[in-house]
């Protein structure tokens, strides 16, 4: 049965997943990269961009699978560029050029509406303007069996988390601290939601935690 997972989601040590003031010039906002180089030296982000080498290892690992089984993506606007308010144009593609790395169906979450776009390499973004619940029928549909997975931001996984949607989640706790952000669990009980530590390991970059929620009959 498909499942709803947060996947190799960075979170610093003040529990922040992304720094303020997001702009073109900061897409994770101001200090936000520094959540992600335990991704940035695998073997798996080189072959996601084109790209050879990298490191193995416990992070390669990790990233490795956080793609296995994605049919499909649900993304916040915010993940998919800095524009706000209505779309001016449809000159704005994303941040990863003409091949995205997700090559699967990705349902954006905005207020206005666009046509679906396709991009090189499987990748077709679909902008939902119904909410959360219709942007995760319409991706199980497309997954056709296999998980969806939630890339954020901040404000996307923390409305799946509230709903009580989330199945699982992979937190990438980084060895930084950002001081102000989007908190990522913020007047969230975690524990109350059903949630309980499953799986952790650290690697040299950081410490990769796994959240299950518990099935109740």
């Amino acid at each position: 049965m498909s499942k709803l997972k947060v996947l190799a989601f960075a979170v610093s040590l003040d529990g922040f997943g992304a720094g303020p003031d997001q702009s073109l010039q900061n897409p994770m906002g101001v200090g936000g990269m520094g959540l992600h180089p335990w991704m940035l030296h695998t073997r798996t982000f080189a072959a996601m961009h084109g790209g050879q080498g990298g490191d193995t290892g416990i992070d390669d690992d990790w990233a490795r699978r956080s793609f296995e089984n994605i049919g499909a993506w649900i993304l916040g606007r915010n993940m998919f560029g800095p524009v706000r308010g209505p779309w001016p144009d449809d000159d704005w593609k994303g941040w990863w050029g003409d091949e995205p790395p997700y090559r699967v169906p990705v349902f954006v979450l905005t207020h206005h509406a666009r046509p679906s776009l396709e991009m090189k390499g499987g990748t077709v973004f679909h902008f939902v303007t119904g909410g959360m619940h219709e942007a995760l029928q319409r991706a199980r549909e497309a997954a056709a069996g296999r998980d969806v997975r939630v890339g954020g931001g901040v404000a996307t996984v923390r409305q799946y988390l509230q709903a009580g949607l989330v199945d699982s989640l992979h937190l990438v706790q980084s060895p930084v601290l950002l001081g102000r952000g989007e908190a990522l669990f913020s007047g969230i009980d975690l524990g109350a939601l059903g949630y309980r530590c499953t799986e952790h390991q650290a690697s040299a970059w950081a410490q990769h935690v796994v959240l299950q929620k518990e099935t109740r009959t």
